[in-house]
């Protein structure tokens, strides 16, 4: 049965190459983005661009935006170029405000991107913003009563997929084909709900690996 899923921060590298692979195999793919000239770029991976600021948009609007899916997916960011105080308005605000777009039209699934060593108690600026920021939402995600999968890369890479990994680390490298492939293993996998695992490359089937994760 195809899917429909909504993707948060729809241009980012990760979110394209998810959103390719779930339209690829006839899923219905909605990516959320704030900028209406990257369209194009999400039509050529099959995906139905939705153009929405994150950031200053309404509960309402965001709400709107994602109506009827089954699946939400928040793979939006900041960016590493970007102050502390937008670290907190995305990276943590943005992912608190799926939370609620995704109760109001009673969507049990919701998936997060964050990062290895995400901590809400993380002390300083810089990188530690951003881990805190990230914890910060994964806290909130945590608590929101949804169906949710927090997934934690490693450092990510532009590497051709290996289609093996490891979920017990996040000291490592991961292609980022690789994660939105687990992402879709995830999506797949509804017994994943409640798992926060660490994910670099490694030796186990990324099939495998996300059902390992499910019986655990």
């Amino acid at each position: 049965m195809a899917l429909d899923v909504a993707i948060a921060g729809g241009h980012g590298q990760i979110a394209l190459r998810l959103g390719g692979l779930l339209a690829a195999r006839g899923d219905r793919v909605r990516g959320l983005i704030r900028n209406p000239d990257h369209a194009d770029d999400l039509r050529a991976a099959g995906v139905e661009p939705v153009v929405l600021d994150l950031e200053a948009s309404d509960a309402s609007a965001l709400a709107a935006a994602v109506a009827g899916a089954d699946a939400v997916v928040f793979a939006a960011g900041a960016g590493p170029g970007s102050g502390e105080a937008r670290k907190s308005t995305m990276d943590r605000d943005g992912a608190v405000k799926l939370v609620e777009a995704a109760k109001a039209n009673a969507i049990e699934r919701y998936v997060i991107v964050s990062s290895r060593g995400a901590d809400s108690s993380a002390q300083g600026d810089g990188f530690a913003a951003y881990l805190r920021a990230k914890g910060e939402a994964d806290d909130a995600v945590r608590a929101s009563g949804l169906a949710w999968t927090i997934v934690r890369p490693g450092a990510l890479t532009n590497a051709p997929a290996g289609g093996r990994v490891r979920t017990d680390t996040g000291d490592g490298e991961i292609p980022r084909d690789d994660v939105a492939a687990t992402l879709v293993a995830v999506l797949d996998t509804p017994a994943t709900a409640g798992a926060t695992f660490l994910l670099v490359a490694g030796e186990t089937p990324i099939a495998d690996a996300v059902a390992r994760l499910a019986a655990s």
